[in-house]
């Protein structure tokens, strides 16, 4: 078995500095972030949401959004990305000078009016503002929409399927150059993935983006194979599994990047991303977060014997 020095052949974008680290109590001091992004950098890591753009009232674990982002940005080569709720969200972040922005669009109408006080309706109109801002302003920057607890929510239950797609179909109506989908709390299963991935692709073609997958049910690296099957190449991770879901005894939030790397890579799928700097990089994460618990059993079971690094 070897990592592949092919170009790579799925994207890996790191959310752990931003899903992770909000999602935890502590926050983690700024330098330690910054640390923490080099040696993610340094692993080949080409995609990182290195924050959230938030009150910092409503979370202080994103107070240095700014600072993160401009010494992000000192990385050449690397899509620096972050989270907006709304348009004064992505002003901050874009005067900051990012080159990608997240927004989150709800498909379930409880869990919408929880986690960004606005209805599916007010979001998309959101969006919509959002982009209009980027066309005039910042043109080179991209803008993506992640449609969270597209495979179920624990506020509402099941969310149909086809409001999860009329979803998607509204925000790149409004103009995003990207549409993923997010299993934001954990009930998404392999079937499911393929055929909401399968009707997503059907519904907005290229327009059709990353899946965001969680592992509170175990079944993560299932739902990123399972989603990789039907034709997904981008795939939302955290290193450690940081983050996520921070109630769920013994299981990770997010899916583990350390896991889904050396998953694809022995699968002979190049990530880009070399494996032990990738483990390396939980030091100055541990660091940072001292006694926060981290997952994955790649680091804790290590490389297999005859793994050649290429």
């Amino acid at each position: 078995m070897a990592m592949s020095s092919a170009a790579p052949a799925v994207l890996i974008s790191e959310v752990g500095p931003r899903d992770g680290l909000q999602s935890v109590a502590a926050t983690m001091p700024t330098a330690a972030k910054l640390r923490w992004i080099d040696a993610l950098v340094a692993s080949g890591l080409r995609e990182i949401e290195v924050a959230s753009f938030v009150p910092a009232r409503l979370l202080p674990q994103m107070a240095d959004a700014d600072a993160v982002v401009r010494h992000a940005l000192t990385h050449s080569g690397v899509m620096v990305m972050a989270l907006v709720p709304n348009l004064r969200g992505a002003q901050a972040a874009l005067q900051a000078g990012v080159h990608k922005l997240t927004i989150p669009v709800s498909a379930s109408a409880a869990h919408s009016m929880a986690n960004v006080r606005k209805t599916r309706e007010g979001m998309v109109e959101e969006v919509r503002a959002i982009v209009r801002l980027c066309r005039e302003r910042f043109p080179g920057v991209l803008v993506e929409a992640g449609v969270s607890t597209a495979f179920g929510c624990t506020l509402q239950g099941p969310v149909p399927e086809d409001e999860v797609l009329r979803l998607a179909e509204q925000v790149v109506a409004a103009g995003v150059d990207e549409c993923g989908l997010s299993d934001t709390t954990g009930m998404a299963n392999p079937a499911q993935v393929r055929r909401l991935f399968t009707r997503l692709r059907a519904a907005i073609g290229d327009k059709a983006g990353a899946a965001h997958m969680h592992n509170t049910r175990g079944l993560g690296l299932a739902n990123c194979l399972a989603a990789y099957d039907v034709g997904v190449r981008t795939f939302d991770s955290s290193l450690g599994g940081l983050g996520g879901c921070p109630h769920a005894p013994g299981a990770s939030g997010n899916v583990v990047t350390e896991d889904l790397v050396f998953m694809f890579e022995a699968m002979g799928i190049a990530t880009g991303i070399h494996l032990p700097a990738l483990m390396a990089a939980r030091t100055p994460l541990q660091a940072g977060l001292p006694g926060e618990p981290l997952y994955g059993m790649t680091p804790e079971a290590g490389l297999p014997k005859g793994w050649l690094l290429v």
